[in-house]
């Protein structure tokens, strides 16, 4: 039902703009149709399987980690997992691919690093305590000024594959780590730190791309965009996503086993799990591999193409401005459909007994992710530099940081890197592109970047949260607090009356 909810308005949306501005073959909208019944059953599956497999293993990991006492093992330990899922990433390999002058195995290989290093700097963080807030002011200070030292040409793709790296496989694997590793401590701000990997494991593949723009020197994007499948007969679009499944297959497994190996090492050394847990997580393996498959096959095959159709068409009409609104509406609905924020989601419910409830993350995740879509297709059209929206985004969401309540920041940074998923890399991207291209426009410096907004804005509305929930419970402990002194002046003259009575 979750799945189906989140799919369903952004497959409605598509299918209003097919028929009253960008009319399509019905070839076309087969695919698309049957690409969202893909996403639909990939989420399911998948969600599943994240809650069954990849979050007990996140867990048990982190607990493990935090019981060691050294801490070149813990560095050691943090950097191998985050290198390790990094490179697992499906996401990761779409926007290699992307990137024109850079060789795909050197980025990859850059970003797990960049990933690795910040991982194990975000669990020695919770290990000693040290204030998120404070460390993230530092490090985004500091990727503010390599910024300056690199081509214009590369910021966009360095923003973007910090959005990237965190997405359906890194995500649920990462969270849990992260509470697991606070599950150990009884102090109060053990619950605000187990937020804040994510957030931190999203700045390191910046900072290494952006330190690896230093040497090479891109200068338009090698990128071409793939046409909607032609299909005459329902056999055809069975034919199609037939042919594709395979390929897919092969992905995900490949990123599946690393992990799959890391747990039976893990397994073999701690014994930790017993029988009907491996089991348990042994079917949520399976379910997660279906799960990410589907939503690959269907993303890819059906929606992808669409994307990039759409963005072309739409910047070709004479009131093309209009792509504004229609991508803010796109993005208020399309941030629903990424698997991984499902997950974040509801272990961000859990952490906090249900104050912050499932419904208000999806609509304040949903509000800053159609202002930053409004923002890339505001970008594509005029040609605004990335750095005049990205730098003060940043440096507002710093200050914003210093005045909400520890556990929002966690999950405010968290979030930014959760909803920057394939969603946004196969969908909104293809969308830029196509528009971009349809305009003339330069692919490096206008249509990328739009996967780093998405992980922009959401930092700055789930804070304005924060604050606004400070607010109510601040109000909330008053009118207790009013109230209780009410009930004692009560007392006081009810037993006042009784003794005058008495007397």
């Amino acid at each position: 039902m979750e799945s189906l909810s989140a799919v369903l308005p952004i497959t409605g949306i598509v299918l209003l703009i097919s028929i009253f501005l960008v009319p399509m073959e019905l070839g076309s909208l087969v695919m698309f149709v049957t690409g969202a019944v893909m996403l639909i059953l990939g989420m399911g599956f998948f969600q599943l399987g994240a809650e069954m497999a990849m979050t007990p293993i996140g867990e048990g990991i982190g607990v493990q980690i935090s019981k060691t006492r050294k801490v070149l093992m813990i560095l050691l330990m943090g950097f191998v997992m985050g290198a390790i899922i990094t490179i697992s990433e499906p996401d990761l390999q779409v926007l290699a691919q992307q990137v024109p002058s850079v060789p795909n195995r050197v980025l990859i290989l850059t970003v797990a690093v960049g990933v690795g290093i910040f991982l194990a700097l975000a669990i020695l963080r919770i290990k000693f305590q040290i204030d998120l807030s404070k460390l993230l002011i530092v490090l985004y200070l500091l990727l503010i000024g390599v910024s300056f030292l690199v081509p214009k040409e590369f910021l966009a793709v360095a923003f973007d594959s910090g959005g990237v790296t965190t997405g359906p496989m890194t995500v649920p694997f990462i969270m849990a780590m992260g509470i697991g590793l606070a599950s150990r401590r009884t102090d109060r701000n053990s619950a605000n730190d187990s937020f804040g990997l994510v957030a931190l494991s999203s700045i390191g593949p910046i900072l290494a791309v952006l330190i690896l723009g230093c040497f090479y020197r891109p200068t338009e994007a090698a990128y071409s965009l793939g046409d909607v499948a032609e299909v005459v007969t329902t056999r055809d679009v069975v034919r199609v996503f037939g042919a594709s499944i395979p390929a897919y297959a092969r992905e995900v497994l490949v990123s599946l086993f690393p992990i799959v190996l890391v747990f039976l090492i893990f397994q073999l050394f701690t014994r930790r799990y017993h029988r009907r847990q491996l089991k348990r997580i042994a079917v949520g393996l399976v379910y997660t591999y279906a799960g990410l498959v589907l939503f690959l096959c269907g993303v890819n095959v059906g929606f992808a193409p669409v994307g990039s159709f759409l963005g072309q068409e739409l910047a070709s009409l004479m009131f093309n401005w209009i792509l504004i609104p229609i991508g803010m509406l796109i993005g208020y609905y399309i941030v629903k459909a990424e698997p991984a924020i499902q997950v974040l989601n509801h272990q961000v419910e859990n952490v906090t007994d249900g104050a912050v409830s499932v419904k208000a993350m999806n609509r304040c995740m949903s509000l800053g992710v159609a202002i930053s879509v409004g923002l890339a297709m505001m970008r594509v059209l005029t040609g605004l530099p990335i750095q005049w929206i990205i730098l003060p985004g940043y440096l507002i969401a710093l200050v914003l940081s210093r005045f909400v309540p520890k556990i929002f920041v966690g999950i405010a940074f968290d979030s930014g890197g959760v909803a920057s998923g394939p969603m946004t890399s196969t969908f909104l991207l293809p969308l830029s592109i196509g528009t971009c291209q349809a305009l003339g426009g330069n692919l490096m410096t206008d249509a990328f970047g739009v996967v780093a907004l998405v992980a922009l804005t959401p930092l700055i509305a789930i804070q304005i949260m924060g604050i606004v929930y400070q607010v109510k419970t601040s109000d909330m402990q008053k009118k207790a607090l009013q109230n209780a002194a009410y009930l004692d002046d009560c007392d006081e003259i009810i037993d006042l009356e009784v003794f005058h009575g008495e007397s």
